[in-house]
């Protein structure tokens, strides 16, 4: 049996470096992408293919594709479009280049490299591509504005052409995971440094209160679960005969789908402002 390919993006840490480790001990051949170049020559010390890909840089987009192609004599069983990182603040607060930056990783390079891989999954016949998303991408949450955007915008889009993809070998796939350890809180914090003004905002105090606190000092999140449970539900989208359009992980994803569904908006929006 010819060994099956995955390309992921955002290995670094987190979601997508257990998602290549946990898929190569499977025997997939996985293309571990990383937007540093030291954090790809990690990957290749740890025994996995990896190469430079930023989402923000269609040319890095391009070769990072090709480079994939002329590995595998042009062929590509499956994408996982996992790399994304958070801007918190409130939504007032973040000035337009705060969004055209988040949404440059979080939603256009995936749809690119969404869009150069679809031809050659229609030219070999099969194929499988999923987007991480969240749960806020189900619901919003304060102080997430920029994140829950992405993730709503790539829950559309989703949506959209997986329908568009029905008469086609070709399976869209969405996984929304809640809490989940990784780095992308600690990761936040330069992006919030850069953009948001947060001493000159009428919301100081609290940001002084809440946000900086859980931004700079962390905290526990009883329901937060380690990055394997992600890459569980990632090995059930990818081998099973019949992928299911959405997974979810974690129980405040499952808890926030249920409550969108059956809540109002002024009475979810009641409980949402509690967290």
């Amino acid at each position: 049996m010819t060994q099956r390919s995955i390309l992921i993006t955002g290995c670094a840490s987190g979601i997508g470096y257990d998602a290549a480790h946990g898929l190569a001990a499977r025997g997939w051949r996985v293309f571990a992408t990383c937007r540093k170049n030291e954090d790809c020559a990690r990957l290749r010390d740890e025994g996995l293919e990896s190469f430079p890909l930023d989402q923000a840089d269609d040319t890095s987009i391009a070769a990072a594709l090709d480079e994939v192609l002329g590995r595998t004599g042009g062929t590509l069983d499956a994408l996982f479009n996992n790399g994304a990182f958070a801007c918190p603040g409130a939504v007032e607060d973040l000035p337009r280049g705060a969004l055209q930056e988040i949404f440059e990783t979080n939603l256009f390079g995936p749809h690119e490299l969404t869009r150069r891989v679809i031809p050659v999954m229609r030219a070999q016949g099969h194929g499988r591509i999923v987007n991480n998303s969240s749960v806020l991408g189900l619901v919003g949450l304060k102080w997430r504005g920029a994140y829950v955007a992405t993730k709503f915008a790539m829950e559309g889009l989703t949506d959209t052409l997986r329908l568009e993809m029905r008469d086609t070998p070709l399976h869209v796939i969405l996984i929304e995971p809640g809490p989940i350890t990784s780095k992308i809180r600690a990761n936040s914090i330069p992006h919030f440094e850069k953009w948001v003004d947060w001493r000159a905002s009428a919301r100081a105090d609290q940001y002084r209160a809440t946000l900086l606190k859980r931004l700079y000092e962390g905290g526990e999140d009883r329901f937060e679960l380690p990055a394997a449970a992600v890459t569980k539900k990632l090995v059930h989208a990818l081998e099973s005969p019949h992928p299911r359009p959405r997974y979810y992980v974690t129980m405040p994803t499952y808890f926030s789908g249920l409550l969108r569904r059956l809540l109002p908006s002024r009475a979810l929006d009641r409980v949402l402002s509690k967290g």
